[in-house]
């Protein structure tokens, strides 16, 4: 559209001054309707048009042609007048005029804010999109360089430890070299004396001599042997026996002496492999028992998890063998308890504990092991009571001294009454985390085993005053371990005041319903060596007094008071005046315990060992 800056500028101050709302109606509808072809000029002629006739007689169709106009009746107020409500004569205020153009004003506003808003949002996006793609164009090109710098000192470092290899592979062989040469050169300077000793060891080791190097005059002389080997047999002997299996070979191929010294059949009865079972095999296991034996007493397998099949076999042909160990060994079965059973006649002493045996190694230990004493089936969780039924029953495990069935919670109060009835000679009986024990299965178990000395009970809390009872019937009890039972009560240790005068080792951990009677009640006893009274928090100085009072005060070793938070330092003052012999003291977590009772501990000369973790002692104590 053409502007208008170039019309008369009379007319153009006409336009400034009357700028009125219905001027703008009249021309914006003559406009809409009529169309014309050049806009301009007509704007311009209907202007002069208004001039003429005066603003009064302005009206919004007055541009409009009486034949487009509609066929309705003609209103006698304008648009505007019609919109306010004006009547005939009235003219709008300038409060109305003003409320129109705020209004107008805020309309325009909001739509330009809108139009403003979304142009700032798409602006925002648009930035925020290239930021990210800045971003990641950042992080592409630094893992670029890190991959170039990367792959940069990888070449380099091959490039330096590829140096260095070649660097340690001269160093080696000088090394080498020069280790040949003075090994040559020692070589060389003892071939002459080796050549005159040489027909002396041959004789030596076959045991053509006797063990006093004077007996020949052919043999080397003190200068060519080391201090060991001039020692007595016996005594070599004896220092070569504190070696384990692994330093008794080497020291085997040190020099000929030595070699017939490791030879000797006392060292090589007992067997430990436990102490090298990460380097252990069925080769090395085989190897050394096709050496001795005929001589092996002792042997010890335990946690050796690399011996399998051709390891047992060989065991099973060491008839005197009277000591195994074969605890935590995964490769033990049925199969190969039969064979060792079999060939094994004189063992004494078998450990179990922690293997897959069911009824049927039982059965076979029954029937073939007459002389067995100490068995160990711990944690052994597949064989039942019918296997201690053949146990019992069988004809040996008659000398049975020692057991031991912890953890074996499949063991019913039926099995025990086997045990009762079979084994009738047990002296050691450990029973220790057996949550499933009753009253019923110790009372079956100690029906015919009167010379029980030994009872461990750790972990049982089910038992009742009822089995300690039926315990403290066999009068010849002298150590009992008891841990984690809240049932029992001081009743309990009234029985075994007055029934078991041989007892001398007293365990009994985490029984808090036990009070200082328990101690009033053993104060009688004449043999208590060892009191372990740990995490028994009703024990107070009362008790501690009555037992050291009483007649096995002088005699007690060892005492346990950890976390008895009720003794104090009249404690410590009854204990420094007539526990002469004590030489172990724990005293963990009795907070009423300060520097003046420690001051007493300082008189006692046999006190090896005290603990006083968590007590009030300060640095003077």
């Amino acid at each position: 559209m053409a502007s208008i800056q170039g019309i008369d500028p009379q007319l153009k101050e006409y336009l400034r001054i009357h700028q009125l709302p219905d001027v703008y109606e009249c021309l914006l509808t003559g406009l809409i309707v009529l169309c014309p072809d050049d806009p301009l000029t007509w704007i311009i002629e209907s202007i002069r048009r208004i001039e003429a006739q005066g603003l009064y007689n302005v009206s919004w169709d007055m541009f409009v042609p009486q034949s487009m106009k509609p066929k309705v009746k003609q209103m006698t107020e304008s648009y505007l007048d019609e919109i306010f409500l004006f009547g005939e004569g009235t003219v709008p205020t300038d409060e109305m005029f003003a409320t129109a153009y705020n209004f107008y004003r805020t309309k325009i506003t909001n739509i330009c804010f809108k139009a403003w808003l979304k142009y700032y949002q798409d602006k925002t996006r648009r930035k925020g999109y290239m930021l990210r793609q800045l971003r990641e164009a950042r992080r592409y090109h630094r893992h670029r360089k890190m991959r170039v710098h990367l792959r940069k000192w990888m070449d380099w470092k091959n490039y330096v430890k590829e140096r260095q290899r070649r660097a340690f592979d001269i160093i080696v062989s000088a090394c080498n070299k020069s280790f040949c040469r003075m090994i040559f050169r020692a070589w060389h300077t003892v071939a002459v004396d080796a050549r005159k000793t040489r027909e002396y060891f041959e004789r030596l080791e076959r045991g053509e001599m006797d063990d006093d190097p004077e007996t020949d005059g052919t043999e080397p002389t003190d200068n060519y042997r080391d201090e060991i080997a001039l020692l007595p047999r016996k005594c070599a002997i004896q220092i070569f026996s504190c070696l384990d299996l692994i330093d008794l070979g080497r020291c085997a191929r040190v020099c000929r002496a030595w070699k017939v010294i490791t030879g000797a059949p006392t060292l090589w009865s007992n067997l430990d492999f436990s102490k090298v079972r990460m380097s252990v095999n069925d080769k090395v296991v085989i190897k050394c028992l096709q050496k001795c034996r005929p001589y092996l007493v002792h042997l010890n397998l335990r946690q050796c998890y690399s011996v399998h099949w051709p390891t047992f076999k060989i065991i099973a042909e060491c008839r005197n063998l009277q000591d195994l160990n074969l605890s935590e060994c995964k490769g033990v079965n049925d199969e190969i308890m039969r064979t060792i059973a079999e060939g094994c006649p004189t063992l004494l002493y078998l450990n179990l504990s922690h293997c897959d045996v069911t009824d049927g190694t039982l059965r076979n230990l029954a029937r073939c092991c007459l002389n067995l004493q100490y068995l160990s089936l711990a944690y052994c969780k597949k064989f039942s009571d019918r296997g201690l039924h053949y146990l019992a029953s069988g004809k040996g495990c008659k000398k049975l001294t020692y057991l031991d069935i912890s953890g074996c919670i499949q063991i019913t109060a039926q099995g025990f009454k086997h045990i009762s009835h079979g084994c009738t000679n047990l002296q050691s009986v450990f029973l220790n985390d057996m949550h499933s024990l009753t009253d019923t299965c110790v009372t079956n178990l100690v029906e015919r085993c009167t010379n029980i000395r030994a009872l461990s009970l750790l972990g049982s809390p089910n038992l009742s005053d009822q089995a300690f009872k039926a315990i403290a019937q066999n009068k010849k009890i002298q150590k009992l371990r008891i841990e984690g039972n809240q049932i029992i009560s001081d009743n309990t240790f009234k029985t075994f005041g007055k029934l078991c005068p041989y007892l001398c080792h007293l365990y009994v951990v985490d029984c808090q319903k036990l009070t200082d009677m328990i101690l009033k009640a053993l104060s009688p006893l004449r043999n208590i060596v060892v009191l372990n009274l740990a995490d028994c928090v009703r024990i107070s100085d009362s008790g501690v007094r009555q037992t050291v009072e009483g007649p096995s005060g002088a005699k007690i070793r060892e005492m346990n008071l950890t976390n008895c938070v009720r003794v104090s330092d009249v404690s410590l003052l009854r204990i420094a005046q007539r526990c002469h012999s004590i030489t172990h003291l724990c005293l963990c977590f009795c907070e009423h315990v300060t520097d003046a009772g420690i001051e007493l501990l300082g008189s006692m000369q046999s006190l090896l060992h005290v603990d006083l973790s968590g007590t009030n002692i300060k640095d003077q104590g």
